[in-house]
Formats: structure tokens, sequence, C-alpha cells
């Protein structure tokens, strides 16, 4: 097959590349470019690592620029969310719009496929594809592609998803890739190299309030804006004598509220309200007026969580967690697995009291 790939100048989307030729694919290689002029996200060096992967193996390479429809769309749904003391998932929305929306309507339509480098793996069952969960729980990023159409996911490859990192990174070196040893990245797709915080200051600015205790309403400290926080969040609150989490958001009155402790309760529920669900592939259970076993994940981590999903109203579901879930956060993403998460159903985004407007 023809198949159009893209890099990152990471090492899995090489060893994507490199699995592809074995199996006899013809490919061409694309790096998307979403950097703006500023330097934001600078991707030099990711795209001179590409450039050799692109001569080692001889194949036809192209730098191609989304910057636009990445700011008009990514960007702006992640500052609008934030300002709204909602907490966006960039990722999410660069993979249904950029990489596999504007990429595939203009590049990617060409080939017979297009493949990258994430965790994940396709499952054909009754005639369809669903969206696959990767052999590596560690590294599984089907989180990352929970809102995906049929149709983008119908024309994709995952060349590493059956492959621990440790088996890609093994490969890598076997191959004599430049790039074996690279750490992998820990940026936002849309942030790059840069400071979360950096962004959000640099376009929302500053505006101090007060950080308060939930339980007494005692004031701690101050913080420079409700957007830099997330419910949940235990780092950068610059609070003694914690650990400190953030339970609750007052956007109108610019208040965070806080409990003390580990194991305090009010970083903890059970019950997500959703809305907005969207399935990849089909609803596998029509009949969710009933509560059907699920399971699920509120954040990127290796772990997943069980539960029920229940149909409540025509675009309302309610989630309940069959153990207690730290740091549900309003304007997230909840991603629905089926029970044994062997599959990626879709996702539904999560409402709630936490955040007041």
């Amino acid at each position: 097959m023809n198949v159009a790939v893209l890099i990152s100048g990471g090492v899995d989307s090489a060893i994507a590349v490199h699995r592809l030729l074995e199996q006899g694919h013809s490919l061409h290689l694309f790096y998307i470019r979403i950097a703006g002029e500023n330097g934001e996200c600078s991707a030099e060096e990711d795209i001179e690592m590409c450039q050799y992967i692109a001569r080692k193996y001889a194949l036809p390479f192209d730098v191609v620029s989304l910057h636009d429809e990445y700011w008009e769309n990514v960007m702006q749904y992640a500052l609008d969310t934030v300002r709204r003391g909602l907490t966006p998932n960039p990722d999410i929305m660069c993979n249904r719009i950029i990489k596999f929306g504007y990429f595939e309507q203009r590049w990617g339509h060409e080939f017979d496929r297009t493949a990258t480098g994430h965790y994940a793996t396709t499952v054909e069952h009754d005639g369809k594809v669903w969206l696959g969960t990767a052999v590596d729980p560690v590294k599984d990023q089907t989180d990352f592609l929970a809102r995906i159409s049929y149709d983008q996911l119908s024309h994709l490859m995952f060349p590493i998803g059956e492959l621990p990192k440790s088996r890609v990174r093994e490969l890598a070196i076997e191959c004599r890739m430049p790039n074996a040893y690279r750490k992998d990245s820990q940026g936002i797709c849309f942030l790059g190299k840069i400071n979360y915080n950096d962004f959000i200051r640099r376009h929302l600015g500053e505006r101090p309030g007060p950080i308060v205790e939930l339980e007494t309403g005692r004031k701690l400290g101050e913080h420079r804006g409700f957007w830099f926080h997330t419910i949940g969040q235990r780092k950068g609150l610059g609070l003694s004598g914690g650990p400190w989490y953030v339970v609750r958001k007052n956007v109108h009155d610019n208040v965070i509220y806080v409990s003390q402790g580990y194991g305090t309760d009010k970083q903890y529920g059970d019950t997500l309200h959703l809305t907005e669900m969207h399935y990849i592939t089909a609803n596998p259970w029509p009949d969710a007026d009933t509560p059907v076993e699920i399971s699920f994940k509120n954040r990127h981590t290796p772990a997943f969580t069980p539960g029920t999903l229940a149909r409540v109203a025509p675009d309302e579901f309610v989630l309940r967690s069959a153990e207690p879930v730290q740091g549900i956060a309003p304007g997230q993403f909840a991603v629905i697995y089926d029970r044994d998460h062997r599959v990626c159903v879709g996702s539904g985004i999560i409402t709630g009291a936490a955040v007041q407007l």
C-alpha cells in the first residue's frame, strides 16, 4: 500500500517507518509544522531528525504547514476552555482536527492509509474497525484518540501498537537510529517545548486572587489567576504544610479552594456527569438507559478504572466509578472503554459543580 507517515523526529515514529518498510509498503513521510513565527514551538531539531530518517531509507519527505488552522482551532479551543475555568485537552483536539482532519483532507486522502507512531491498535469486529488499546498499558495513547471519527480511524495504521516501549527502543538501537536514546516528548501537542504557564500568561495575563481552604474558609495564599490551576492539582500552589490539592474554583470571584492531605476526600469522587458523548465506530450499548459495565480514564494514566455508564437524558450520561477517582476536572474528557479495556469506544466531556461560573 501507499502510506503517508506522520513523523515527529521521535523514536516511536521512526520505528513505525522501519516496520512499515519491513511489511513492504511504499512510504511518503510528512512532518506537520504548527510553530508560529515567534518560535513558540521550535521544530528545527525535529525536522533535522526527520530528514535523517528520510535519507536513511531513501524516502520522500515533506514539511507541511497547518499553523493557521492549528491556532484558529486547537489554540482557540484551549484558551476559551481555560478562560471559563475548565480543563482542556488540546492533544485530543489536535489529533481530531489537525493530524487526522486538515492533514487528511489536504494530503493524506491521496494515500491508501495514514500511519503514525501512536501506541494504539485497530480491531475488526462485525465488519467494522474499532480503536484497540496498545500492548503496553503504560504507553497506551488511545485516550488521545478518543474523539476521532470513524472515517479517520478507518484510514489509520498504528505500526508500533503491538510492541512494548522497551522493544521499540531495542529496535531503534539495532537499526542505529540517531534518536534511539532521545527522550520522549513531555510537552502537550500544542505547546511543544514551551512552558504551559508561560503560554497561558502570555495570552490571558495574570489576575491575582485568594487561595482558600475549603473546610475553614481561611485564606492561605494568593494565586496569579484561576486559569493557571485545575481540579486535582497539587504542585505549583506555593503553600507550606501540604500536600494541598485544588478541589474547587470560583471563576466569578477568582477564588481557588484547596484541601489538605493525601487522603482528603474532597479530591475524590465516584460520579462523573458527561455530555457531548462521542462514539468512534458505533454505540455498542444502544440501550444505555440501563447501566452498562465499562472501564474508563478521566486523565492520561496507565490504569483503567471499572465503572458503569447510563444515559439519563438525550445528551446527559452518568458514569459511576467502582472506586474513588482523584481530580474529576470539568472540561476534561472521560474516555470510555469496554469492560475489559480492549477497545476504546469513545468519550464524553465531564461537567460538574467543581467549577462555579
